[in-house]
């Protein structure tokens, strides 16, 4: 059996892994000229998590995590407003978390199909026609299956199921991330993920193993993407304090961030005949929501596991779609109705309310509570999603 995975990221590759495991040859193609560098820092954990420790790849996923001891947020000033122990949140999902930049996470699984599939970058689907692939760089490959793991943006979703405006909802914000280097501004988050406590914008920043910083920004606007990335950011983000200023003067060029709006993908099916999507070609539930690469991560797991279990191709899919939709249905339903305003309030009165919450957790019988409430766990397991 051959499948024609679009997308070398996160999704993409989970998935090449587990289709390999099962005996099939796997073709990668990726747009980008090669890995990606660009991202920000996550906290994985969740179904994602379960997937990779399935997959024998935890111990190596703790070795590319991120040591994280402290979460807090911080004024204009640079004072301490809240500060929790990160421990508190491994507690919650009973250690079952790590913080890890995303292009390591995608580096993860790219270690793992090393030698066993052929990863072309620089290659994008140009046209699907029944089960034949059309490749940009001209090959034409015959698949048993076809999948788009090309992000929010997917070509293989605009080929087969329509335009992205179809499907696309935007949550009115754009968010960038860049990493730079500035050795007075990473002993000030040395072991922290430091996040500005701000209305309508914030930065959050991390230090990472090589002594660079990471950071992240999102801001509220209905504005289309700029041209230039580099002085949106810039512009929106001015004025909020040394870390943010430090980091703002060495913000790169446009080409070298990340840069897009956040948006979440609604579709009515995510299967046609032997095309699947996966990750957020299919169900992205946008930065706010915090487990878009474990959902894609676990959306790839049960895939596998679901055409390994039936005895077709569309019998699979059918049954991938049928299992995994309601999960990620409830995360984008969650995001949109709860987690937005409290990731980015646009109130004072929210603002003030989530520092208390966080500062509650110091409370004994409360932290489990309401760091489970931040990191909740779903009613059935991956193992149980892909049996």
């Amino acid at each position: 059996m051959r499948a024609v995975i679009s997308g070398a990221g996160i999704a993409g590759l989970a998935l090449a892994n587990r289709l390999h495991h099962h005996g099939w040859e796997v073709q990668v193609v990726d747009r980008a000229a090669g890995p990606r560098t660009q991202g920000y820092m996550i906290d994985f954990f969740g179904p994602g998590f379960e997937a990779v420790t399935a997959m024998g790849l935890q111990p190596r996923l703790r070795e590319l995590a991120s040591p994280v001891d402290e979460f807090c947020y911080i004024d204009d000033h640079g004072r301490k407003t809240v500060s929790v122990d990160y421990a508190l949140f491994a507690k919650a999902v009973d250690g079952a978390i790590v913080s890890i930049m995303r292009p390591e996470l995608e580096r993860l699984f790219r270690e793992s199909v090393a030698g066993a599939v052929d990863v072309r970058y620089g290659t994008t689907v140009d046209r699907i026609t029944g089960s034949r692939v059309a490749l940009s760089d001209g090959t034409t490959l015959d698949a048993d299956l076809i999948v788009g793991a090309d992000g929010v943006h997917s070509g293989v979703r605009s080929l087969v199921f329509g335009p992205e405006r179809g499907f696309l909802r935007s949550l009115g914000m754009h968010t960038g991330a860049f990493v730079f280097t500035d050795p007075e501004a990473f002993e000030k988050v040395r072991g922290k993920f430091v996040l500005t406590e701000t209305l309508n914008r914030q930065m959050g920043f991390y230090g990472l193993d090589d002594g660079r910083v990471a950071t992240f920004l999102v801001s509220r606007t209905d504005d289309p993407l700029p041209e230039d990335s580099q002085e949106a950011l810039r512009r929106t983000f001015a004025g909020m304090g040394d870390l943010a200023e430090r980091a703002l003067a060495q913000c790169p060029p446009s080409d070298e961030v990340y840069y897009d709006q956040v948006a979440q993908i609604h579709m009515p099916r995510w299967t046609d005949g032997r095309v699947a999507l996966v990750g957020d070609a299919a169900y992205a539930v946008s930065l706010v929501a915090g487990q878009g690469a474990s959902l894609g991560v676990a959306g790839a797991y049960v895939l596998a596991e679901r055409l390994q279990a039936n005895s077709s191709v569309p019998e699979g899919l059918a049954d991938y779609e049928r299992r995994w939709r309601p999960v990620a249905t409830a995360v984008q339903q969650a995001a949109r109705d709860r987690v937005t305003e409290w990731f980015l309030p646009t109130r004072t009165t929210t603002l003030l309310m989530r520092r208390w919450g966080f500062r509650a957790m110091r409370l004994p019988g409360l932290d489990r509570v309401l760091v489970g409430s931040l990191f909740p766990k779903g009613h059935r397991s991956v193992a149980e999603l892909s049996a």
